[in-house]
């Protein structure tokens, strides 16, 4: 029996790759797998998915562990164990905005993905906002009026550079995080524990 990891699609599956063989794993078949969505290798089976869905095969049971960016942990609190942080998938959690805007006379308007999120930071700070969820580009929200400003996950910049808009404040940063289903760690610890050992030797530095 192998241990079944549910793999963030896109910038996470590449960097998860890379942290991999860095820790001796032959990742040849997840590298060479085309448009497959399960693949098997020597040491477990992978399935790729959207975040929030590698978040749910995770907690039903279907993956054991998995790998996702910690806004979905934050934002959607699936009921998950929270192992550890890994050291890739770094970003942060920024308010941004039209540097030139005026500030509005009534209550500040707020576009994001991840109004949960939002609403616990303004919350904690006394802030009453009123929050608009989108699901798309939502640096388009402050420069057509929508928004005053925007709740986003910022590696870069460039995005918002590109659009005219700024770091109005810092929240906090982000990583990518290992996650795993609660039933696998108490009955498969003795095929989990190898795996998440190796992902633990950078654990201390992070």
């Amino acid at each position: 029996m192998k241990p079944v990891i549910a793999l963030t699609k896109g910038r996470l599956e590449k960097q998860f790759m890379e942290f991999l063989q860095e820790r001796g794993y032959d990742v040849r078949p997840l590298l060479n797998k085309g448009r497959k969505l399960q693949v098997e290798t020597d040491d477990f089976f992978a399935v790729f998915a959207k975040g929030i869905d590698v978040a749910t095969y995770v907690e039903h049971g279907i993956a054991d562990i998995g790998i996702v960016g910690e806004d979905i942990l934050l934002e959607c609190q699936p009921d998950v164990f929270d192992l550890l942080p890994l050291p890739f998938g770094k970003c942060r959690f920024a308010i941004a905005g039209d540097p030139t805007a005026v500030n509005p006379m009534r209550k500040q308007r707020i576009a994001t993905k991840y109004p949960n999120i939002t609403t616990k930071y303004f919350r904690e700070r006394g802030k009453s906002v009123d929050i608009l969820k989108l699901e798309g580009s939502v640096e388009l929200a402050p420069l057509l009026g929508l928004a005053d400003d925007i709740v986003d996950i910022v590696e870069t910049g460039s995005t918002l550079k590109e659009n005219g808009l700024v770091v109005k404040e810092e929240m906090f940063t982000l990583s990518a995080r290992c996650i795993a289903n609660r039933n696998s760690l108490k009955l498969k610890k003795a095929i989990l524990s190898p795996l998440l050992d190796s992902f633990r030797i950078e654990e201390a530095v992070i």
